[in-house]
């Protein structure tokens, strides 16, 4: 049966630029060989929503009309990949204003930057002053993506728990469905996770938009930990205790 538009599928991808440089990938080892690995990463493929923007548009737009099992390769405009480059977000900045993010750095091109909350990469250093480009790094290029479906997902569950993995990197996140209501049970060390606190209003509208649940609650789940009992103090030696009596 074909792929349609609003479908959770599994899809392993790799995404190249300049004639073969690999910038993505869902392979771990692949993302290892090339320089891409990211330790905090979700390795093995990804669940998506057809249609819901979780992949670049050229990318999702593919995935229409396909069948389980599908690979192939297809190269992406800039306009459905990572956008034009913008020359609007080209900054000429003071070495001044960076002085505390740089300490005793000498600025040089393609150093990462960020600035005004917003993070770039010097284009050009200028003497006391430097380019600093914010387009997305990919911006204006043509980039490639091979990819495969490894299957359409079916179970409610398992929706659930691949559209939470998706935006937290997180396989292992308790889930509980019922017919009213989709229970996260959020582990203690998720509490102060940036990535979490951003995307949690997120994931509850899409989970009760796509699964058609009407509630979700979050439940912040934190294991019992035993009081600390202080170590009772040693007992003296018995020759010690000895000569302390006698003496």
């Amino acid at each position: 049966m074909a792929i349609e538009n609003g479908d959770f599928i599994k899809v392993n991808y790799t995404g190249k630029v300049n004639e073969g440089q690999i910038f993505d990938t869902t392979d771990e080892q692949l993302a290892k060989d090339n320089g891409v690995y990211n330790p905090r990463g979700l390795y093995g493929g990804d669940i998506v929503v057809v249609g819901s923007g979780h992949t670049i548009a050229g990318l999702d737009e593919d995935f229409e009309g396909k069948e389980v099992g599908y690979t192939g390769t297809l190269t992406i405009p800039p306009e459905k990949a990572f956008g034009a480059h913008d020359p609007s977000l080209v900054e000429t900045i003071s070495i001044t204003k960076l002085k505390e993010q740089l300490g005793d750095q000498r600025p040089y091109t393609g150093m990462p930057i960020e600035y005004n909350g917003k993070r770039g990469v010097i284009s050009q250093a200028l003497g006391r002053r430097i380019r600093v480009d914010f387009n997305h790094a990919l911006a204006g290029k043509d980039v490639e993506y091979e990819y495969t479906i490894e299957e359409k997902i079916e179970d409610t569950l398992a929706k659930a728990q691949g559209l939470i993995a998706l935006y937290t990197g997180l396989r292992d996140v308790e889930v509980e469905v019922t017919d009213e209501v989709i229970r996260v049970v959020a582990p203690i060390e998720l509490t102060f996770n940036q990535r979490w606190l951003m995307s949690k209003g997120t994931i509850a509208t899409e989970l009760i938009a796509k699964l058609g649940i009407p509630n979700l609650e979050y439940v912040e789940k934190y294991p019992y930990v035993p009081p600390e009992t202080p170590e009772a103090e040693e007992a003296p030696a018995e020759d010690e205790a000895t000569e302390e009596a006698e003496g």
